[in-house]
């Protein structure tokens, strides 16, 4: 209703200067008959009602939908009325719906693309990675170590990219299964070897119970997991010289657990750890920082369901718990 007075707002006003102009010229032409103007002014406000009233019948479909919201693309399909303008604006309304739509598939086939371009040129990528790193292990040391310390670096950023271009059609990526969550950590253990020994930091594994097993995506936690352990590891380096790594129950829910004892996190930055390409106090001390990797770990458990919490303290370590629901965690049930 508000909507259909603003639109006839002016007509009205117009309407009313009209009739003052045609009676004002009558009442100085000397023709003083207070009766018939006001039986003029009445006749012409009320044919005017009518037509307000006709006109807005007519078109209250119209109104009420401009003033609701579509909820759903489809929505944009529904027929108002008749009349010729609400038949335009089903028109209308139709027409850019169908070149969203055209422009929307485009713009997917690019990302699609570009998701299989990166993928490819990763995997090419890692091969002569793994001649380079070949290669220097028939060297002497210190370069043997050099190199392959760089290959190591190069491998962990290639994945972040390769991870970053899955992203945008990760509910397409999961693959749920059950997962043990003890193999899981010693894989990225494994992986992470020479990492830990070159900064002379080293996970320590607490299991409160053996076989805990949680329903999640194990590529994906692999990669959650290598992010977590490799910040834990960078920013505990020349402060302490481990890690401790927890799985345990707690309320019939799952928790894995990565604790350090680093350099932790300043309360002015706690708040934007999870934005991407923010890097931070921390990230200015060390240049590697991306200020993706906990982006992508938040968003990615965020899709798998799982929690994530955080507990810091600027240089006494940092804390960080992966929370499976008790529904994910399949030793209980």
């Amino acid at each position: 209703m508000r909507l259909f007075f603003k639109q006839h707002s002016l007509l009205l006003a117009v309407q009313t200067v009209q009739l003052a102009v045609i009676l004002s010229i009558f009442w100085l032409d000397g023709f003083h008959d207070l009766r018939l103007f006001f039986y003029s002014a009445f006749l012409s406000f009320f044919i005017l009602a009518i037509y307000l009233v006709y006109h807005y019948i007519s078109h209250r479909k119209l109104y009420d939908r401009l003033k609701t919201p579509l909820t759903r693309l489809d929505d944009t399909f529904q027929l108002t009325d008749r009349a010729p303008l609400s038949v335009a604006f089903d028109k209308v309304l139709r027409e850019q719906y169908v070149l969203y739509q055209s422009q929307l598939e485009f713009i997917e086939k690019q990302q699609e693309e570009h998701r299989k371009f990166m993928d490819q040129w990763v995997h090419q990528m890692k091969t002569p990675l793994s001649v380079i790193e070949l290669t220097a292990q028939n060297l002497d040391e210190p370069d043997s170590s050099s190199i392959r310390e760089e290959t190591d670096r190069m491998k962990s950023g290639l994945n972040t990219v390769l991870y970053m271009a899955r992203f945008k059609t990760i509910e397409q990526d999961f693959h749920i299964k059950h997962v043990e969550l003890s193999k899981v950590v010693q894989e990225v253990n494994g992986e992470n070897k020479r990492f830990y020994i070159r900064n002379q930091v080293y996970p320590k594994l607490v299991i409160e119970r053996e076989g805990i097993t949680v329903e999640t995506d194990e590529k994906w936690l692999f990669f959650i997991l290598s992010q977590l352990f490799n910040n834990a590891v960078k920013y505990s380096a020349g402060k302490s010289n481990s890690i401790v790594i927890s799985i345990y129950e707690k309320e019939k829910e799952a928790v894995l657990e990565v604790r350090d004892y680093g350099i932790g996190i300043p309360d002015t930055d706690k708040r934007r750890i999870y934005q991407p390409f923010f890097t931070g106090e921390n990230g200015r001390k060390y240049r590697e920082s991306t200020g993706m990797g906990l982006y992508l770990v938040k968003e990615t458990l965020n899709h798998l369901g799982h929690r994530l919490e955080m507990e810091s303290e600027a240089g006494i370590g940092t804390t960080f718990r992966i929370i499976f629901s008790e529904t994910q965690n399949l030793t209980t049930l």
